[in-house]
């Protein structure tokens, strides 16, 4: 197999991954996935990919969760909770993203909107069961 085919394999397994999982992994996590059924994958490469597909707006970042980036193959708005005890990201799919939201940064900022990513962050049930 050729080095171009190698990479195209590479990277479309990890496009693949990210949007068939709704873990929101890190880069390492991805890596950890990936590398049993792709031995030759290095972690730069799952990094490089991912900077490659949230330029291209393929993926979202969800920013730095417990100092780790995480990301989102759904680039659909939608809402997330993020948990501060365990670091679980969850989409919350029955809450939509208002429209109003949109309409009103419009109308402040004068802008176009190109995407809304609203996220919770707290402890989930289980976190908060155990603080008790």
């Amino acid at each position: 197999m050729d080095t171009t085919t190698k990479q195209f394999r590479k990277r479309n397994a990890i496009l693949a991954y990210l949007r068939q999982t709704d873990e929101h992994p890190s880069a390492e996590m991805v890596y950890n996935h990936l590398k049993p059924e792709i031995p030759d994958l290095s972690l730069g490469t799952v990094y490089r990919n991912l900077s490659m597909f949230k330029s291209k707006g393929e993926i979202a970042s969800l920013g730095a969760v417990g100092g780790v980036e995480r990301f989102d193959g759904n680039i659909k708005p939608h809402v997330h909770f993020i948990c501060t005890g365990c670091e679980t990201v969850t989409d919350l799919p029955k809450i939509a993203v208002p429209e109003e939201l949109n309409d009103q940064v419009t109308h402040q900022t004068g802008g176009q909107i190109e995407n809304c990513q609203l996220t919770f962050v707290g402890l989930c049930k289980t976190c908060k069961e155990e603080t008790k």
